[in-house]
């Protein structure tokens, strides 16, 4: 299905916009035809705790636009209902209604430490943890659903890390394992809460993601990604994080979206029922390639799941 121009005339939040997948939800979403509230706590004055100055909402809004949409960037930390309830009020008092709702707030990576037990890592570290990747979200829904359901068809996305088959296996990090969890169960209350105002959540996580942050750990770029795979094999699965800004995009553009209520689903899922590729043309299947190859023993390689 093509989403060119299928969200003309709608209104979107993407909360946590700065790069990575949020950027690129925000840009697809544009592409699209919508208006594109971006936020984050990076600006061109101002850099989060994440620390990189690189990427700006400002940049984001004005990716948006070059898309198609409309952008516009708001500063904010979801960690302040006072923040996030002026956020929505402007939305309300600009556009007067909400349809798309994205809560993809993160920025909890330096805090992960792998390889030590619950009471071995740092409490304040692991806290914060929580506080970045579910509070955020809660706190962002709690003003922003009022004004969703004012219309009917709205959509939420919870933005995760893996899907709820993915999340079977431990992921290394108490912390971190609820961190990533907690967004699939949200989206699966926000679905019964939602249904009588004809509204839909959907947990949506991207494969193995190319993100900027990513693309340095590893040393490389977007245009030469692929020299990390020999350090790093299943970096061939890897993904733009405009795949899932695709899966988004035909989300929202999707009349029967709520066959997707409750569910939590990767992008490349989405990908197989709506037809759109990444960027390279390529439709990469992370969850197959992990449950087949990866921890099922199956003879393979990234290429045949792309």
């Amino acid at each position: 299905m093509s989403t060119q121009g299928a969200l003309a005339g709608r209104i979107a939040l993407v909360a946590g916009a700065t790069r990575g997948a949020g950027r690129a939800m925000a840009v697809e979403l544009g592409a699209a035809g919508a208006t594109v509230y971006a936020t984050g706590r990076t600006t061109r004055e101002s850099v989060s705790e994440v620390g990189r100055a690189t990427e700006t909402i400002e940049e984001t809004a004005e990716l948006i636009t070059a898309a198609g949409g409309t952008g516009i960037a708001v500063p904010t930390d979801h960690l302040e209902p006072e923040r996030v309830r002026a956020l929505v009020e402007r939305i309300d008092r600009e556009q007067g209604r909400l349809d798309v709702l994205v809560n993809d707030v993160w920025g909890g990576e330096a805090l992960i430490e792998f390889g030590k037990k619950s009471w071995e890592t740092n409490l304040a570290g692991g806290l914060r943890m929580l506080r970045l990747g579910v509070e955020t979200h809660l706190i962002t829904s709690y003003y922003a659903l009022p004004l969703l359901i004012r219309h009917p068809g709205g959509l939420v996305v919870e933005v995760t890390d893996g899907n709820e088959e993915f999340n079977k296996t431990y992921r290394e990090n108490l912390f971190y394992d609820l961190a990533k969890n907690a967004p699939i169960r949200t989206a699966f209350g926000l679905a019964e809460e939602l249904k009588e105002f004809d509204g839909t959540a959907v947990s949506v996580s991207p494969g193995f993601l190319r993100s900027e942050q990513m693309l340095d750990h590893f040393g490389v770029t977007e245009e030469n990604w692929r020299d990390a795979v020999e350090g790093e094999p299943h970096f061939a699965i890897a993904e733009s994080p405009y795949f899932v800004g695709r899966a988004v995009a035909a989300l929202a553009a999707d009349p029967d979206r709520a066959r997707w209520n409750g569910k939590s689903v990767f992008s490349g899922e989405l990908a197989k029922v709506y037809g759109f590729t990444d960027r390279d043309g390529s439709r990469p299947d992370v969850l197959g390639y992990f449950r087949d190859v990866v921890f099922g023993g199956k003879a393979g390689t990234a290429a045949d799941y792309r």
